[in-house]
């Protein structure tokens, strides 16, 4: 009896070593692609923290997408020139983060982007004429947009406002969905949406390998980081753009301006949490090298590189080679 028991166990230890192995999905949502790769003891639980994943990321499209008529953001947008719009607490933090790293970095961050950004459309090469971005240009201001903590409510004090959390809210699905495979027992995975990647432990012993793509050359890292329990982002002037009579116009607005941001090529953040890692790429693509790296070297726990439009690298000081 005593055997058959051992056997019996020795075969469950088996079957779960045999069953061990990475589990993926890559699907669409948000606007742009979503990589998971867990490592799992059985199938089971490899899809079963995949799917919890891919669900997050469509609650949160649900929630804060420009795009989808009934989210929450849609909704504020229609209507917080009005009155105010009491939103969920999940959209209200997300907001009042924002507006706190709008001052942190000078406005270089800033939401209201999306007053005129809303008229770029990369698909069909279309753009605001430059009327239209001269009108519309005051409206991007974050101080338009006013918060009250204890009713849990937006207003836009601007009637042309609108806000966008595209730079910053694939950050905060990706920092979630690390925290549901944690919840799920899961040790060592990678979760990517776009251009913002969090890692959880290593790769079974070895580094994850996470290339940053050469913005000019799609097939070719310009360079590759061996990281572990770790996030990055990347923001580029590739990911979203068109070009029209040797202008590339691409999706990385300066607020001051209303238009592309053009002394860099990509940014990329290194930091414990790609929710700031997300808004702090956008925000130092705007500030440009100088003072990009001087944000940067004053942010604790946040490194990153700049390729400049020189193809010219810079570091932070503490990636400095």
């Amino acid at each position: 009896m005593i055997k058959a028991i051992g056997s019996i166990c020795l075969l469950l230890c088996w079957s779960c070593l045999v069953s061990a192995t990475w589990y993926e999905d890559k699907q669409g949502i948000m606007g742009t692609n979503i990589q998971v790769e867990v490592w799992a003891e059985y199938p089971d639980r490899g899809q079963q923290a995949i799917g919890a994943v891919m669900t997050e990321m469509e609650r949160i499209n649900q929630l804060m997408s420009p795009y989808i008529a009934t989210s929450e953001l849609a909704i504020l947008n229609a209507q917080a020139a009005q009155h105010p719009v009491v939103v969920c607490e999940e959209l209200f933090e997300l907001i009042k983060l924002s507006l706190a790293l709008s001052v942190e970095t000078n406005g270089a961050f800033d939401i209201t982007f999306a007053s005129i950004g809303y008229l770029y459309d990369y698909r069909r090469h279309e753009k605001p004429s430059d009327e239209q971005v001269k009108a519309l240009l005051p409206a991007i201001n974050f101080h338009h947009v006013v918060l009250n903590e204890a009713q849990k409510s937006v207003y836009f004090s601007h009637p042309k406002v609108k806000i966008d959390l595209g730079g910053i809210a694939k950050g905060h699905a990706v920092d979630n969905a690390i925290v549901l495979l944690q919840n799920l027992g899961i040790e060592h995975a990678l979760v990517t949406a776009g251009g913002d990647t969090r890692l959880l432990g290593d790769r079974r012993g070895k580094p994850w390998m996470v290339g940053i793509r050469d913005p000019r050359h799609a097939d070719k890292q310009a360079v590759v980081l061996p990281l572990e329990n770790i996030a990055l982002s990347t923001s580029g002037d590739y990911e979203r753009y068109f070009e029209q009579d040797g202008v590339r116009y691409h999706h990385i607005l300066s607020p001051k301006s209303g238009t592309s941001s053009y002394q860099v090529q990509s940014v990329s953040i290194i930091g414990p949490r790609s929710t700031l890692n997300d808004a702090l790429s956008t925000a130092v693509f705007v500030l440009g090298v100088q003072e990009g790296i001087d944000l940067l070297n004053r942010t604790p726990g946040y490194d990153g590189l700049i390729l400049d439009n020189q193809r010219k690298l810079h570091y932070s000081k503490d990636l400095a080679p």
